[in-house]
């Protein structure tokens, strides 16, 4: 299958990748001649340029540019394509996206990979990203079945784990495991940034281990990405911050009460239910 990908980063790359490792012909597209050249010197498409008409030749195109290119590229990609050509895109934020795009392209699916690293961009690209990872897609009544299945049947050949959802419940719930995250660990960076003390703050960045390590990733990754989150699903992550704050503030009346028996309790319930979002 020719399988066109329009925007050559770390999902891009990957899913480059991958599909070339099953025999598929990958034309990639990139705003940068300098990353379509990169690209194929790393292997990761069969053939990159610049110019969106490469893309026609494609059944199926993948749209992994940001969250806010996708649907400006999509308004021009469709002037180069068939009317058969199935696309999905990668975004992390699916209501905005859906609304827009259906109306334009018939053969549209929605869709959004749980994979990815802080690193960006197409040295950031690697093997089998998507293998064990969830992978939404966010049909509607008007999705024609036959574009479900070429979507479905590629998802799974990544090794992903798919799942089913409204666009407006996908937004939703990455608000909570995904957006909310970013940002309480950028508040985090800040916080401890905000220590008065420089022998102290120095102290505390030589100690710094795999506990702030873990906590302070995502807060410390990709700047662009993390506004387009807080731009794109705006309603959604404010009510899942407020939700954050409203913990937060039981948390700090336990201590300045020195409730302790009721912190250990809050303590062993938040512990019992981490299980239930990660492994």
């Amino acid at each position: 299958m020719k399988i066109g990908i329009l925007g050559l980063g770390l999902i891009g790359g990957s899913l480059g990748y991958d599909l070339r490792s099953q025999g598929h012909h990958v034309l990639g597209v990139s705003r940068r001649e300098s990353t379509c050249e990169r690209a194929m010197a790393l292997g990761s498409v069969d053939v990159a340029s610049v110019d969106m008409n490469l893309l026609a030749a494609a059944e199926v195109v993948f749209i992994c540019t940001p969250i806010a290119l996708i649907v400006p590229q999509l308004q021009q990609l469709i002037y180069h394509l068939p009317a058969t050509t199935v696309v999905t895109d990668v975004g992390s934020v699916k209501a905005p996206i859906v609304k827009d795009i259906v109306p334009l392209w018939k053969n549209f699916i929605g869709g959004h990979p749980m994979a990815g690293t802080s690193d960006s961009g197409i040295e950031a690209a690697q093997h089998n990203l998507f293998v064990g990872r969830p992978y939404v897609l966010t049909p509607d009544e008007t999705t024609p079945q036959t574009a479900m299945a070429v979507v479905e049947e590629i998802v799974r050949s990544l090794g992903a784990n798919l799942y089913y959802c409204q666009p407006e419940q996908h937004d939703q719930a990455v608000s909570w495991i995904s957006h909310l995250p970013v940002m309480v660990s950028a508040s985090l960076i800040a916080a401890c940034m905000g220590e008065s003390d420089p022998a102290v703050l120095q102290l505390a960045q030589n100690l710094a281990s795999s506990g702030f390590r873990d906590t302070s990733r995502v807060g410390g990754g990709n700047s662009e990405l993390g506004l387009m989150m807080a731009q794109y699903n705006r309603q959604s992550l404010l009510s899942a911050l407020q939700g954050y704050r409203h913990n937060l503030d039981e948390f700090i009346n336990l201590i300045e009460q020195e409730d302790w028996v009721n912190l250990k309790s809050k303590l062993k319930s938040t512990g019992q239910a981490r299980p239930k979002f990660v492994e």
